[in-house]
């Protein structure tokens, strides 16, 4: 400890303390030490121990009002020797005195110790950061911004003053209880953060008042001296520390752009999954989840060959029981329009451990939020790693690059030892106990009042699964028992009674099988177009005939981020979780502790990474609200994103997404992304430059429906706003580009979607591959992954909450763009060429897939691909949609025409061969003389427009 220097008066002193790797300032007078004494003495009588004294002791008498003026003072002279002198003697007697007293175990932790030298339990924690000041304040009640509680403990007769204990950090401020240490409250530093002093700003004598997005806080000081003492060492410390939480950032983002940051993109939720599942086996201290939906008894590793071990709620109750502590928030929906049901799965979650801690939001009465929804879906581990994308961790998410339409196998579980079990699938709702290792599940989707971009599925396709063929005599124990797995609660799935099964090679962690499995056990097996999902809480049980119904595959985008980047998601994860707190009675108990982000300091200290992420720079992204995350001003930081990326963009973008509704109107559209993309295309024509546009979103919305009956009012709702984006009237992208430049918008812009087809039973089927994607690449070295659709629900940003990521890329490989060498993003490259991969088929020559603007790949891979693909599966199956139907009329006679697939099996199958992956042509054309609006006395058309968009 060293006396660093004077403040004006000569009787305050700013001591500079170093404990470890943390320094601070204490500013105290000698008053301050004569009362400190005086407690010690106090103290010292009760305890009966020895207090530092002789020289070091300050006067022990009592002091009485007024007498602190007759202490030592310092001569008034002009002779600065002298007074140099009796200040150096006075210095290092305060000096000796703390330094003694602090040398004793006995008074260094007494309460009036480490508030007089203004520490507390959080003061020397590693991960939050430099020490700020601290100390105790009278703050008053009231002051956050509540939607639908604005009124509340703001007017004079409803506020109380408390004391409490205020602590200082780089990025944030908090208040606990004196008594307890228990937290009362997290105020973050945010671009809206200020201090002010004074009764005018603060309607109470010496007041200080701190204001940041989500709330003005009032504390109250002894004097104007005080006041300012408070104000000014917070602002310092805020400037020196946490100046950059204090920007507004790039696109209006409440994070800075992060470079050096390490990510990994993910196409479809096999590697997603895994890679989650490793990472949550690897925290040490939190993890933080949040979803629109989740279900707690998927499995995150496929097939299943070690048990229950990799199911979510076994390994949440895994950790939990080694002490991480597990944070859920969940969109709480409306119940009477969705199925999710997200009170099955909190109670679910909260049953397995007392360290699992699980919040809804919103209550819909009391914040009269209805229509909006709950979208992130956020995996992050000791804040130090995020996953960020568009997956659930739910069912019907999990899927490869083959994209089955079948999944009929049946593994029975097979025992060395005398076992009086079977296969430990089952979950508590069935059972009435845990499994050794195992979660719970999830409810069905209904109408679409809450269902953003997410949560509706399509078709699917079928490829891959043949005939069963013969196979030599082969055991799963055998293979289990040789790589250590033999006390695995079971194989696979529950369907013992199930003798048809589809033999496949499957390439495994534990060597190839060869086998009768499943890969989609119970709700997971899914196709929620031909029916949604119903009775969650039997989550083994199959709520759909997989020997007649094929599944809808599932194709979706995300992404992992470390270090400062993952530090930002973990942020506004945190925001909201404090916010739910604040705002929902029923978790104000200690119970739901506040939750405290870590210092950007220490952010590059990764003890776990998840392997093959590459180096590029990072931003987050999002889209919140006062209501979603308690801010005053709204952030729409994704969309101004999209919009900015695609007027700067050089070659092309490449977009795949689950709904496509853009192209403002100012009345019914908002969002500016499709009108963007229309001048972007203009603007190319003019410049006689070549530009490519790649657009991918599902054939069909997902909603529940028989599109062979016109499929419903909501599907046609949306199907209504995807056409009016892309080609129908003058407002959509086609009607902008051909108002100026006629057909020739075919060179720019290609509008596709993704089926396939398989054999189910000796049958053909097939099925739109759903695209819940929500990602965007620019000129092979710009990405946007994460929650967002292109609808103004998601963009903007008072509407439902999303989370997102921008990456570009610091790291370049040699490529070709427009016939021409060019240095591409690792990262971005990387993630098109997976895409290109897997849409247009293994089969493609990698070299046709180097140079995405050129003619030859524009035109004669890609377009012919996608035509040849539809007029394929159009001949052989008469798909809908289809350009041949334009109304509800033409439906029956399209559907009563007989398919080449049931006439002439052979034949057919001849003709699949022909296809390539699985992009196929949009239909433009398909229902477009019906109105697709809800008719007047629907219950859609009773819902307010908003919904839709």
């Amino acid at each position: 400890m060293t006396l660093k220097h004077l403040v004006p008066s000569p009787h305050v002193y700013t001591i500079e303390l170093t404990h470890g790797e943390f320094t601070w300032q204490v500013k105290r007078k000698s008053k301050h030490f004569q009362e400190f004494h005086r407690e010690l003495l106090r103290y010292k009588a009760f305890i009966r121990i020895p207090i530092p004294t002789k020289r070091h002791t300050v006067r022990r008498q009592t002091i009485k009002r007024g007498e602190a003026r007759q202490m030592p003072s310092l001569p008034r002279t002009s002779d600065n020797m002298v007074r140099e002198e009796h200040l150096s003697s006075r210095r290092k007697q305060l000096e000796d005195y703390l330094t003694n007293l602090l040398k004793m175990p006995m008074y260094r932790n007494y309460h009036g110790t480490m508030e007089f030298i203004g520490v507390s339990q959080l003061s020397f924690i590693h991960d939050l950061g430099p020490k700020g000041i601290e100390g105790m304040i009278m703050k008053r009640s009231g002051g956050h911004r509540i939607p639908g509680l604005n009124c509340c403990g703001q007017g004079r007769l409803c506020y109380r003053w408390s004391k409490r204990w205020l602590v200082v950090k780089d990025s944030f401020l908090l208040y606990m209880k004196a008594d307890s240490g228990a937290i009362s409250f997290v105020l973050l530093v945010d671009k809206a953060f200020s201090i002010k002093i004074g009764k005018k700003e603060t309607e109470t004598k010496y007041g200080l008042r701190i204001d940041n997005l989500s709330r003005s806080l009032i504390l109250k000081c002894n004097s104007y001296r005080h006041a300012l003492w408070w104000g000014q060492g917070i602002e310092e410390f805020i400037q020196k520390n946490g100046k950059n939480y204090l920007k507004d950032h790039r696109f209006g983002s409440f994070a800075p752009l992060r470079e050096n940051t390490l990510a990994k993109w993910y196409v479809n939720a096999k590697g997603y999954f895994e890679d989650v599942a490793n990472a949550m086996e690897a925290a040490k201290e939190e993890i933080f989840i949040t979803d629109w939906w989740l279900s707690p008894e998927i499995f995150l590793k496929r097939p299943v060959v070690e048990g229950n071990r990799w199911r979510l709620d076994c390994i949440l109750r895994r950790k939990a029981q080694q002490g991480v502590r597990i944070f859920v928030m969940l969109y709480k929906e409306v119940e009477l329009t969705l199925g999710i049901n997200s009170e099955y799965s909190k109670r679910t979650l909260m049953h397995l451990h007392p360290n699992i801690k699980v919040m809804r939001h919103p209550d819909h009465v009391s914040s009269s939020v209805y229509l909006w929804a709950h979208h992130e879906k956020l995996v992050v581990i000791d804040q130090s790693i995020a996953f960020v994308g568009g997956i659930d961790l739910a069912y019907g998410r999990w899927d490869d690059d083959e994209h089955r339409l079948t999944d009929v196998g049946s593994a029975k579980r097979m025992t060395a030892t005398k076992s009086g079990s079977s296969m430990n699938l089952a979950s508590p709702a069935e059972t009435g106990q845990l499994p050794s290792d195992g979660p719970q599940m999830e409810p069905p989707v209904k109408l679409p009042l809450h269902r953003n971009s997410d949560d509706l599925p399509d078709a699917s396709r079928m490829k891959g699964i043949g005939k069963t063929k013969k196979f030599a005599r082969f055991s799963i124990y055998k293979q289990l028992h040789r790589h250590g797995l033999h006390h695995a609660d079971s194989v696979s799935s529950v369907d013992s009674e199930s003798h048809k099964g589809s033999v496949r090679s499957l390439k495994t962690g534990v060597g190839e099988l060869l086998g009768e499995t499943r890969f989609w056990h119970g709700k997971d097996y899914c196709n929620f177009v031909f029916k949604d999902w119903v009775q969650l809480d039997k989550p083994f049980a199959d709520f759909i005939d997989r020997y007649t119904t094929p599944r809808m595959p599932w194709h979706d985008i995300a992404s992992v981020v470390h270090g400062k980047a993952a530090r930002d998601v973990a942020r506004h994860f945190i925001q909201r979780w404090n916010f739910t707190k604040i705002m929902k009675p029923k978790y104000r108990s200690l119970s739901y502790p506040f939750l405290l982000p870590k210092s950007q300091r220490t952010a590059d200290e990764l003890k776990y990474q998840v392997p093959e992420a590459v180096c590029a720079s990072v931003q987050v992204l999002r889209s919140a609200a006062d209501w979603s995350a308690g801010i005053k001003y709204h952030e729409e930081s994704i969309h101004t994103a999209y919009v900015s990326m695609i007027e700067n963009s050089e070659h092309y973008i490449y977009i795949e997404n689950q709904f496509f509704i853009s192209c403002a109107d100012d009345r019914v559209v908002s969002n500016r992304i499709g009108d963007a993309i229309a001048h972007r295309v203009l603007k190319a024509h003019r410049e006689n430059k070549r530009y490519r546009v790649y657009v991918i979103i599902p054939l069909l919305p997902g909603f529940e429906g028989d599109i062979s009956t016109g499929g419903g009012n909501a599907l046609q709702a949306i199907m209504h706003f995807n056409y009016r984006t892309m080609c129908r009237g003058d407002n959509s992208i086609l009607g902008q580009l051909k108002a100026e430049i006629g057909d020739q918008w075919i060179n720019y812009i290609s509008f596709c979607g993704l089926r396939t087809y398989s054999e189910l039973e000796g049958k053909l089927v097939t099925e739109l591959i759903y695209v819940h994607s929500k990602l965007m690449i620019v000129d092979d070295h710009t990405v946007i992954i994460g929650s967002a659709n292109i609808n103004d629900r998601s963009m903007l940003g008072k509407r439902d909450s999303e989370m997102a990521i921008i990456v570009q890329d610091s790291d370049t490989i040699p490529s070709m763009m427009d016939g021409q060498e060019y240095k591409a993003g690792r990262f971005a490259h990387s993630l098109r060429l997976q895409c290109f991969r897997v849409v247009l088929g293994s089969s493609t020559d990698p070299k046709d897939l180097q140079d995405p603007v050129c003619d030859k790949f524009f035109k004669e891979v890609w377009i012919a691909t996608a035509a040849r693909n539809a007029t394929i599966f159009d001949k052989v199956f008469r798909c809908l949609p289809n350009d041949e139907v334009n109304c509800l009329a033409q439906l029956r006679d399209f559907i009563a025409k007989p398919k080449l697939a049931c006439e002439n099996p052979l034949k057919a199958t001849e003709e699949l061969k022909k296809i390539h992956g699985f992009l196929v042509q949009f239909p433009f054309s398909f229902l477009d003389k019906e109105n697709l609006l809800p008719s007047v006395g629907t219950k859609e058309s009773m819902v307010p427009m908003e919904t839709w968009t």
